[in-house]
């Protein structure tokens, strides 16, 4: 894919050097983030790649150059030592040990390189119990408490897929600790190791409600609190074509303008939780008597916090987001803009997907000042696909 040149980021990041050992789901995440702020990332993969990750339309992997190594060859741990001597950070979301057994670990990449921040993304964590053990969102956000109260169902949680751990308790506390850690060896000269675990980061994510239940404000059933359905202005509802509406009125001048937009007579006092039932028929039964379409214009631009419950393929063409540029056009996909932003150092968008592991590795290896790259690939240490 041509020459690469390295330093030519916009954003606040640009001049920082990162290696990607890489994995799946959050540690991807997190270095599309760094990379789209501007770092320098080198995306280290298995030769063919893995599952469940790659390809031309793979998101998580854009605006990094994919490097393909066979990890367990004698000679592959050489040529990470080599990346991480002028690296700033490390990301590897592999199993507890695993890079320790690949001679790739914390103790062998900071003996190459003193100020290298080592983040490691894991979903149990680096030691405990169940640290050697396998698992994904939805195990780890169930063992923390933040999956039970999830849902407007009473009978059984909702799960809202991969968002809240993954990429909400795991690749956004990454790229926090991160960045701390990196803040912290430009003062000190001396790098350490970034433990990131899905639980810690989705026990965290969850403390409005963990200040809930210690102030007695939180019932441990579905449906039932402020935030999670319980409260009939607080829910979504659905219209005369079959599509739903989002109500978030909680304050009381809110809650006036939504009934006066509503032309609602009669209301139930919403102070009062006995007339939640009788409320939420009312609105029911209001939202149901016009289209998703109408009802967004009667709302827009309203202080009654009412928003459209929009699409994936929806939500570029609204009016609000595309005059933001929340999605952008890059490279023939549509996707979301790098976030959040900058006044002075911009990020941007640059390379797209790797279509293929390796399709970078001689002219990414080469930028990152390796040597004897030809040996490399005739040796089967790294590998170029055709």
């Amino acid at each position: 894919m041509g020459e690469i040149e390295l330093g030519q980021g916009t954003g606040p990041l640009r001049g920082v050097r990162v290696v990607e050992i890489a994995g799946i789901g959050p540690g991807p995440h997190a270095c599309m983030l760094l990379a789209d702020l501007g770092a320098d990332v080198v995306r280290v993969e298995r030769p063919g790649g893995s599952l469940m990750t790659g390809g031309a339309t793979d998101l998580l992997n854009r605006g990094r150059p994919s490097v393909a190594l066979d990890l367990k060859h004698p000679e592959a741990a050489g040529v990470v030592l080599d990346l991480v001597a002028d690296a700033d950070l490390l990301v590897e979301g592999l199993r507890p040990g695993t890079t320790e057994r690949l001679g790739i670990g914390p103790e062998e990449c900071l003996a190459r390189n003193p100020r290298l921040v080592y983040g490691r993304m894991t979903g149990w964590g680096q030691d405990g119990p169940l640290a050697r053990a396998a698992g994904h969102d939805v195990n780890y956000v169930a063992l923390t408490g933040a999956l039970f109260g999830l849902g407007q169902d009473p009978r059984r949680p909702h799960f809202p897929a991969n968002l809240v751990g993954d990429f909400g308790g795991g690749s956004t506390y990454l790229v926090v600790g991160l960045l701390a850690a990196l803040w912290e060896a430009r003062a000190s000269g001396e790098g350490q190791v970034v433990d990131a675990a899905i639980v810690d980061g989705t026990a965290h994510l969850n403390a409005m409600t963990s200040g809930f239940v210690a102030a007695g404000h939180h019932r441990e059933e579905r449906a039932v609190n402020l935030l999670e359905g319980g409260a009939p202005f607080y829910d979504l509802y659905e219209t005369s074509d079959g599509r739903h509406v989002s109500v978030g009125a909680l304050e009381p001048q809110f809650w006036a303008e939504l009934v006066r937009l509503l032309e609602l007579t009669d209301v139930p006092d919403r102070d009062d939780p006995a007339t939640w039932p009788a409320l939420r028929e009312l609105l029911a039964d209001t939202f149901a008597r016009r289209t998703l379409a109408e009802w967004t214009a009667l709302f827009d631009g309203t202080d009654a916090c009412v928003a459209p419950v929009l699409t994936m393929s929806e939500a570029p063409q609204h009016p609000h987001v595309a005059a933001r540029g929340t999605f952008v056009d890059h490279g023939g996909l549509t996707q979301p803009a790098p976030a959040p932003r900058f006044s002075r150092t911009p990020a941007s968008l640059t390379r797209p997907p790797a279509p293929v592991a390796g399709a970078d590795t001689r002219a990414a290896l080469t930028a990152w000042g390796v040597t004897d790259v030809a040996g490399l690939l005739e040796r089967g240490v790294a590998v170029q696909p055709d």
